[in-house]
């Protein structure tokens, strides 16, 4: 069913049970329809357009005598036909952008602060997946944290720096970190880990790098280590939890966020993400991950400068969700994100 088959009558009824459901969580009955000014129907004429909606599978009454809710049909019918998409005020774009400057942070520390903010203002669970990082090298540096700890500071050719606790081999000098560094940068400097690694992998198993034993052992452990990895930032998993009165919906979503560790749940979304332009918005069971939850997302890719996209970022709530507030609020900062990654 689209919204253009709904007539008028039908069309008013079903928003205002939408919109007061999304604002309560609770059933809509007929005798607070009959106090809208612009229905001028009587409950019992309000009544029969509900059963109309029920019949067409856009409501639904979760116990006998009770009000109606929509159901995941009708949400959907509702954010594709009738929702009134917000802006976002002048204010609001400069608090953003502020928030995701990337000034004096590396780029995971920058997706951190983005899903922290996104979920500080929506009141949700926010998430950013952030792929293997495809950019080609600059430059790579060790920093010794302590006898067997260093910091690695990789510079990428489009600016981003990415910083990594690594583990020394016992023994590693000074110097060995300095080998380390210099043929690491002789080897990968404008090109990207994935061109290269699997060449200095081959050269260090051959013995053919002029190195010593420990800056090849560091070396290949780290190489083996890099690249591969998407990121996944979650934040705000209290707020996702704080309505959940039954111990088996606890259940269902702290299941969704174990899913959401596993490495190919996280392609999936992406994948998600990157099909069509723009922000998508999920509901329930329309997307598999998030069936059993009963939660709906909503997400967005954003983009390099080439305009591939190179990672997503996203709201999870309640069905109930505020669409109208969040999907300009998730929009916008997919923008900024992309930007900044210029």
């Amino acid at each position: 069913m689209t919204i253009q088959e709904l007539n008028e009558r039908s069309r008013i009824v079903f928003r205002h049970i939408v919109e007061t459901y999304m604002q309560t969580g609770e059933p809509v009955g007929s005798r607070t329809l009959s106090r809208i000014s612009e229905l001028d129907l009587s409950a019992a004429s309000i009544r029969n357009v509900m059963a109309d909606l029920a019949d067409a599978g856009l409501l639904y009454s979760p116990h006998t005598s009770a009000g109606r809710l929509p159901t995941q049909q009708g949400l959907r019918l509702f954010v594709d036909g009738i929702l009134e998409i917000g802006n976002l005020t002048e204010a609001e774009r400069a608090d953003i952008k502020a928030r995701c400057a990337v000034d004096g942070r590396n780029m995971e520390e920058m997706l951190t602060e983005a899903s922290s903010m996104l979920s500080g203002l929506s009141n949700c669970a926010s998430l950013v997946i952030a792929p293997k990082s495809d950019s080609s090298i600059k430059q790579i540096e060790f920093v010794r944290l302590g006898v067997d700890r260093a910091l690695v500071i990789i510079v990428t050719a489009n600016g981003m720096v990415e910083n990594r606790a690594v583990d020394l081999p016992p023994g590693l000098t000074d110097s060995g970190l300095r080998e380390a560094a210099n043929y690491l940068n002789a080897k990968l400097a404008g090109r990207t880990l994935h061109e290269m690694k699997q060449d200095i992998q081959l050269e260090l198993d051959n013995h053919q790098a002029e190195l010593d034993e420990l800056t090849q052992e560091l070396i290949a452990h780290d190489i083996a280590s890099w690249g591969g990895r998407e990121t996944l930032i979650v934040r705000g998993h209290a707020n996702l939890l704080q309505n959940v009165q039954a111990l088996e919906d606890l259940e269902k979503i702290r299941e969704l966020f174990d899913t959401l560790e596993v490495k190919k749940e996280r392609i999936k979304l992406l994948e998600l993400a990157e099909k069509g332009s723009g922000v998508k918005v999920f509901i329930g069971s329309e997307n598999n991950l998030f069936s059993l939850s009963g939660t709906s997302m909503i997400i967005s890719p954003y983009h390099n400068s080439q305009e591939q996209v190179v990672g997503a970022i996203g709201v999870i709530g309640p069905a109930r969700l505020n669409y109208a507030r969040i999907v300009p609020m998730v929009d916008y900062t997919a923008k900024v994100i992309g930007k900044l990654l210029d």
